[in-house]
């Protein structure tokens, strides 16, 4: 029960002296359905609308009253009762039997009393009754307004639970009740006394008093809800955080935390508003017990004092451009992850600021990075090993006019980064590097234009033309390992440049097959495009373009590597067909199937580079793999996604990615079967098969069973796997789960945790860890 609660029983008496204002002007005895205040007719809001069966004025004792189905209407407050009587001489207001109150916005209060005076300086209403638009319920014996500034509620009860439509006198699930709630007006406070909060019926909570502010006050300094937590290495924590206001536009959360393990941790928050935007400065500290339980030769065991700052900014200096940033320092590399600290207990932070601006058809970002790898590597190599980004500027737009009856777009990308190590791993028998000690800088710029063309007889023919320039300053020293020769560019100071050209069509030829009781759309599809051989294939450092997957979804792209560093050259040709089929009885199909062929020129997919980007990819070849990918979908909630790829020369499988999902009110799954054939050149000597399970069953209404399990088939092992139930409805949440990870090389810090979660809506909640239920 809080101040803007308790403020909404003050509508009820507001409704009285309404009617007070329309009685006092009364000087003859009359009786009539409506009457409007004469002297407010130019103001249909403020006119007060009274209709009763009779209207009735006591010249001698200076009463009028108004008796059978009384209705007041005064500035969107409605007022019913049996009986209205207002009296002259004491200057009160009496209602009686079934008052309904309706607010403006649309709370509703029930009485069986009400007596006021005109001023609204005091009064009284009995048996109270709240029923607010949010669905939140309040009752009370009585309720007084006094001295003008104090209101109070005698036996209130406040409950988020809707009553039990079969049996209303059944308790609800929760319910706070008090012996007495006080608002003051003037110290804008609310007071409740003798206050317990009670579980199906049963107290499980007391407290003498609790002083929180009124509904007038945003913000005010005080306790919030405590959380709890339960981790191996770290023990039983309980955090009681505590919120203090600094000034209008600047508050502090200070969150410390007892560990039963590990001791104390001293948390907090501090968070600025301004006119364009926010900031928050994150910090947390602990001087660690025992250290020595977790694993030894880890970061976390070797540091008893530990800590971390954060800050984070977001500012919006005009509805297109928006400046923020997002950086964090810690003691070592793995003390966020390991406390699990607010945004932070990810493996990798991502340190940056940034500049973005958004048009109607095009694009400006320029930002820097620096990663933070969040391991048990006490020497943070695989940190060392990450790259500054200072900066990457990307800029991309589409012409609002036609060129030549096509669609012309454009793209600028400038990177520069530095590499403070080398980067280096052997896969199979050849060394890679994803990183080259040094600094490298470059400079992309591409078009492209476009124009579909529709024949009579329905072939869709889309000529394409492109051109990209690149410039490379490099300043790298050369990688060297005993089984590995790489002919690069490394030299200090030198400009490099590169280009392409591109001329393409695609054509495609879509048709209609109208059956009974369903659709079909088969579209064959092909393309060519004419192009050089990529210049220095191989030869330049590859920094953004390291991952690639040929999968049915890049089939029909025209440069199908990842990012600006690599560059697809030669003539190539995709073929492949498309379809789609829908049918009446809810069902739906669409598939895409096809082959790539370097039809001239050098293959850029089978050029090595530094890290063996697209080498036995299923591109390397003259003629690719097959690829595939067929989705189903049916009304009844099952879903089915195949993507496959099949090795050209034998149909054997050489990846297979293949998810089951089942979706209804009862019950929701997702299964995920993957499978990779053997690449001992990218270090993988025997296939690999993974088997991901997500699962939640509801029951009894508002319960649900829900667990996840990450499998390795070949290893045989968990890798991950969460086990849970929940309990939700419209006014409470409640989960626990247990988690475990396999991590063998002790990253995370402890191996299981414990995470529970219980909610009162409109109260708050007590936290045990983290036991999201509700991804689910």
């Amino acid at each position: 029960m809080n101040g803007a609660i308790v403020s909404t029983v003050r509508t009820a008496l507001l409704a009285g002296v309404a009617a007070c204002a329309f009685f006092a002007d009364m000087g003859a005895t009359f009786a009539q359905d409506v009457i409007p205040l004469p002297e407010q007719q130019a103001d249909d809001n403020a006119k007060l609308y009274l209709s009763s069966n009779q209207l009735v004025y006591d010249r001698d004792h200076k009463k009028v009253t108004a008796t059978g189905a009384v209705k007041i209407n005064y500035k969107g407050h409605k007022l019913v009762a049996d009986n209205v009587t207002y009296d002259q001489a004491s200057g009160r207001l009496i209602a009686d039997g079934k008052i309904e109150v309706v607010e403006p916005d649309g709370n509703k209060i029930y009485a069986d009393k009400m007596d006021v005076t005109d001023d609204f300086g005091q009064g009284f209403i009995n048996s109270l009754r709240i029923e607010t638009t949010d669905d939140t319920h309040i009752a009370a014996e009585s309720g007084q307004r006094v001295n003008s500034t104090v209101f109070v509620l005698q036996n209130g009860v406040y409950t988020a639970c809707k009553p039990c439509a079969d049996q209303p006198e059944k308790a609800p699930l929760w319910q706070v009740k008090a012996r007495k709630v006080i608002e003051n007006g003037e110290t804008h406070t609310v007071r409740l006394e003798g206050t317990r909060l009670e579980l199906f019926g049963a107290p499980i909570a007391y407290l003498p008093f609790i002083e929180v502010p009124d509904h007038t006050v945003k913000r005010k300094s005080g306790f919030l809800f405590p959380t709890f937590s339960s981790a191996q290495n770290l023990g039983f924590g309980g955090t009681v955080p505590y919120y203090y206001v600094i000034n209008p536009s600047t508050d502090f959360t200070f969150s410390p935390t007892v560990y039963s393990t590990q001791g104390l941790l001293l948390a907090g928050e501090l968070r600025q508003k301004f006119d364009s935007g926010t900031h928050t400065l994150q910090m947390a500290g602990i001087s660690q017990m025992k250290a020595k339980v977790f694993a030894a030769g880890t970061s976390d065991s070797l540091r008893t004092q530990r800590g971390m700052i954060r800050s984070t900014g977001a500012f919006q200096i005009n509805p297109r451009w928006s400046f923020g940033w997002d950086v964090m320092a810690q003691t070592d590399n793995n003390f966020s992850r390991t406390y699990s600290l607010k945004g932070l207990n990810s493996s990798t932070f991502t340190n940056q600021i940034y500049l973005t601006g958004l048009g109607k058809r095009n694009y400006f970002d320029v930002r820097s990075y620096y990663f933070d790898v969040q391991d048990a590597d006490p020497k943070n190599t695989a940190e060392y090993q990450q790259a500054f980004v200072h900066p990457v500027l990307d800029y991309n737009a589409v012409l609002d006019k036609p060129i030549g009856g096509g669609e012309l777009s454009y793209n600028l990308n400038f990177t520069n980064l530095t590499h403070r190590g080398l980067s280096a791993y052997t896969a199979g028998t050849t060394a890679r590097f994803p990183g080259v000690r040094g600094e490298v800088s470059r400079l992309s710029a591409d078009a492209q234009w476009r124009r579909r063309f529709v024949t009579d007889g329905g072939l869709v023919v889309t000529p394409v033309l492109a051109a990209r320039a690149d410039t490379f300053q490099l300043g790298m020293k050369a990688p060297s390992s005993a089984t590995y020769t790489y002919a690069g560019n490394f030299y200090s100071g030198v400009a490099t440049t590169r280009s392409m050209i591109t001329a393409g069509t695609e054509v495609s030829y879509p048709f209609l097959i109208t059956m009974p009781g369903s659709e079909h759309i088969i579209e064959p599809v092909g393309q060519i495009f004419v192009r050089p051989d990529e210049q220095m294939a191989g030869r330049m450092p590859n920094e953004d373009a390291q991952s690639f997957v040929f999968d049915a979804t890049n089939l029909f792209d025209r440069d199908k590597f990842s990012g600006y560093d690599r560059i697809e050259g030669g003539t190539r040709a995709n073929l492949g067909v498309r379809y789609k089929g829908t049918f009446d009885n809810g069902f739906s199909v669409n598939a895409i199937a096809g082959q790539s062929f370097q039809v001239a020129g050098r293959n850029s997919f089978a050029q090595t580079d530094l890290v063996y980007a697209g080498w036995n990819s299923g591109l390397d070849k003259k003629a690719s793999d097959y690829v595939g990918m067929v989705n189903v979908q049916t009304p009844f909630g099952l879903g089915v996604t195949e993507s496959l790829r099949l090795k050209k020369e034998n149909f054997q499988l050489a990846r297979l990615d293949s998810t089951l999902s089942y979706s209804s009110k009862i019950y929701n799954t997702s299964v995920t079967y993957s499978r990779i054939a053997s690449q001992p050149e990218y270090g993988a000597a025997e296939d690999r098969e993974q088997f991901i399970l997500t699962n939640s069953v509801k029951f009894k209404d508002y319960w649900k069973l829900y667990g996840t399990v990450n499998y390795d088939l070949r290893k045989r092992y968990l890798n991950s796997s969460t086990v849970g139930i929940s309990y939700e409805d419209e006014c409470t949440i409640f989960a626990i789960g247990f988690t475990s990870t396999r991590d063998t090389s002790n990253n995370s810090g402890s191996d299981w945790a414990v995470g529970a979660r219980l909610t009162f809506r409109t109260l708050g909640d007590v936290r045990v860890g983290d036991a999201t239920s509700s991804s689910f």
